[in-house]
């Protein structure tokens, strides 16, 4: 098969690298000038792959969809949006589109299938590729497994098909509401995590199981299924994320609760307050991700309001653990 993977950062990569294992004919679109591509360009590796020499890379975007039979994007989820306005240029509307990649977009609150389908992409040719396992460890030949879902029942099945292999096992999702807010906000909750490796380790513990259940309540009222929480979207990536040295979310949220910057891409930042407005919106109390946006968003002394919020969810009333 014919795929262009556009986007050629950490995951960008991997995916390239992956699919051409997997016997397709890759391509590998990033911008010019991008640090990334011009690594790639100049060196065929970066810190985490070297590229097989079958593999085209380009930093032309219409010869990359052009000639794709399936694209995958795996971007920054906020320029997602203006990205697609770019790739609408071109005669897409018929091919198949997969979205590796978790976020939720922070001015409108939308599902990033849904920032696809309001681009012109028709739902039915749109997956999304999310779940755990990081880069570091695939490479060294330690598997995992991940999970593509879609509402088109034929496209997820095909996929996984053409994508399984000993070193990722993929499941069928079959509810892209949960799937897709349960992998974004899988990173809020790693940023949480790196605060407690700071201020209260063994408060991780709690952590993964009042996460999970936030979550689990915001699916819900947004019309998933709340048990989409607790698969490999959300929950199952918690190892990765929550544990991981790998993790830019969790290393994000310690060097904050430490007063230091981190200067690499944190999703959960941008998503903790996309997550806020989607709780104000239908209505759902989502403490843990409002504390992590405290955290991300206001000004001041960041160690001392990393402590300030933890104490701030301990003074809250008492619910029932279960409660909706």
């Amino acid at each position: 098969m014919k795929i262009s993977v556009l986007g050629c950062g950490r995951w960008g990569s991997f995916i390239a690298w992956y699919l051409n294992r997997r016997g397709n004919e890759v391509t590998s679109w990033g911008p010019e000038g991008d640090p990334s591509y011009e690594v790639l360009k100049e060196t065929g590796r970066n810190d985490y792959v070297t590229l097989d020499g079958h593999i085209t890379l380009t930093c032309d975007l219409e010869r990359a969809v052009r000639t794709a039979e399936l694209i995958v994007i795996s971007i920054s989820s906020q320029g997602l949006r203006g990205f697609m306005q770019r790739i609408m240029q071109f005669p897409v509307q018929s091919k198949v589109f997969v979205l590796c990649m978790k976020g939720i977009e922070t001015g409108t609150g939308k599902r990033l299938s849904e920032v696809l389908t309001e681009s012109g992409i028709p739902p039915q040719n749109i997956a999304v590729w999310v779940g755990p396992g990081h880069i570091q460890s695939f490479v060294q030949g330690i598997p995992n497994c991940m999970v593509i879902d879609s509402e088109n029942e034929q496209l997820k099945k095909r996929l996984v098909g053409e994508f399984k292999s000993d070193l990722i096992r993929f499941y069928y999702g079959d509810d892209l509401i949960g799937t897709e807010i349960g992998a974004a906000a899988k990173n809020v909750m790693g940023i949480a995590a790196g605060v407690l490796d700071v201020v209260c380790v063994p408060l991780k513990g709690p952590l993964m199981s009042r996460g999970a259940r936030e979550v689990a309540r915001l699916i819900k009222a947004m019309g998933g299924n709340e048990l989409s929480a607790y698969g490999l979207a959300h929950l199952g990536d918690y190892e990765t994320t929550l544990f991981s040295p790998y993790s830019h979310n969790r290393m994000y949220g310690e060097m904050l609760a430490k007063g230091q910057r981190f200067e690499k891409l944190a999703e959960g930042v941008a998503t903790s307050k996309a997550m806020k407005l989607l709780g104000e919106t239908y209505g759902v109390e989502l403490p843990i991700t409002e504390a992590v946006y405290n955290v991300c968003y206001e000004k001041g002394n960041d160690a001392e309001r990393c402590k300030a919020e933890i104490a701030r969810l301990f003074r809250r009333s008492t619910k029932a653990e279960m409660y909706e």
